[in-house]
């Protein structure tokens, strides 16, 4: 259904990125990033038409990714519904990773996700295609708003925190946002895409909860809480300037895809013309995953052969990668 463009109020604060970046303060310590390297698989895709299957499935194995016998939740990125726009996960990449993952032997697969504004969920499913571009769209699809929920220890700082059964019982987790800009955090990839895992019945819309214990720190919490996990980058075409909503539409051609999300997010970063080690969350993220390039093990397409710079807001103008 068209539609004219929407607008959304916007909390007034300047980003920390920026904030910092302009009030001279010293950077805390970083984190020790873990032992070892990271594989990140990057492809050009051009467009939405291609045979994107084939190109999950090559990263997947690039990647050495087991799936035979999970049972899989793909969280794609559906925030909004604007025709005007790209704002959500394409459709034809995510029947695309459904069809994989059976392929590959996964036990289950299903798709899920709670948008963090109050909207019907079913609604922007539709809106943005899903229905009819998923087969079994009732069967494979959780609305992780209002899913049943149990408690989990000590999450940023607090004794207990709720989430949805389907997330906790999976035994992966897929990441699968769009590559946006953001505009309080730089950049929205595949960790801050895990706000949908928040369950707006319990917490209430937009999440503020996440807001109010920060969101950086609200990231870095979450994937201590999910570590089986994997993403799948829909960068084809992305979104820059005043995202995750208002921004514009960016032909990137790519896909990028991993199973260490630090890793994965601080590519596209590189990818994006962001200086990744300029991110509060990526920086915090170190103990979780590599952002370094020289612990990242690229393959496929190589950073230069793809890098497409995105606008970037003013408060994040000092970001850019030099």
């Amino acid at each position: 259904m068209a539609q004219g463009r929407l607008k959304f109020p916007r909390r007034r604060f300047l980003p920390l990125a920026g904030a910092a970046l302009l009030d001279g303060c010293a950077s805390p310590p970083q984190p020790k990033e873990p032992p070892g390297t990271s594989a990140v698989f990057v492809a050009k895709a051009s467009s939405y038409s291609r045979e994107l299957a084939a190109i999950v499935e090559t990263g997947i194995k690039a990647c050495g990714l087991s799936v035979r016998g999970k049972s899989i939740l793909l969280k794609p990125n559906l925030v909004e519904f604007d025709s005007a726009t790209t704002i959500n996960t394409n459709v034809a990449l995510l029947a695309a990773a459904v069809e994989t993952f059976h392929k590959m032997g996964a036990a289950q697969v299903r798709v899920g996700e709670g948008p963090g504004h109050r909207r019907d969920t079913l609604f922007l499913a539709s809106e943005a295609d899903y229905r009819k571009g998923l087969d079994r769209f009732d069967h494979l699809f959780v609305d992780l708003n209002r899913d049943d929920i149990a408690p989990v220890p000590d999450f940023a700082g607090q004794p207990e925190f709720f989430f949805p059964k389907s997330a906790l019982a999976a035994d992966l987790i897929v990441s699968m946002p769009k590559m946006k800009t953001h505009h309080w955090t730089g950049a929205t990839l595949s960790m801050k895409n895990f706000f949908g895992l928040v369950p707006g019945a319990v917490y209430g819309w937009p999440k503020n909860v996440l807001h109010q214990l920060g969101i950086a720190n609200s990231i870095v919490a979450l994937h201590r809480v999910f570590r089986n996990t994997f993403a799948i980058v829909d960068g084809i075409v992305g979104m820059e300037g005043n995202g995750p909503i208002q921004g514009s539409p960016k032909n990137a051609g790519v896909i990028v895809m991993g199973g260490d999300l630090p890793a994965v997010d601080a590519t596209c970063c590189r990818i994006m013309g962001i200086d990744p080690s300029k991110l509060e969350y990526l920086q915090l993220a170190r103990e979780l995953g590599h952002i370094d390039s020289s612990r990242i093990e690229q393959r496929g397409e190589t950073i230069a052969s793809v890098r497409t710079p995105f606008r970037l807001i003013e408060a994040f103008r000092n970001v850019r990668l030099a």
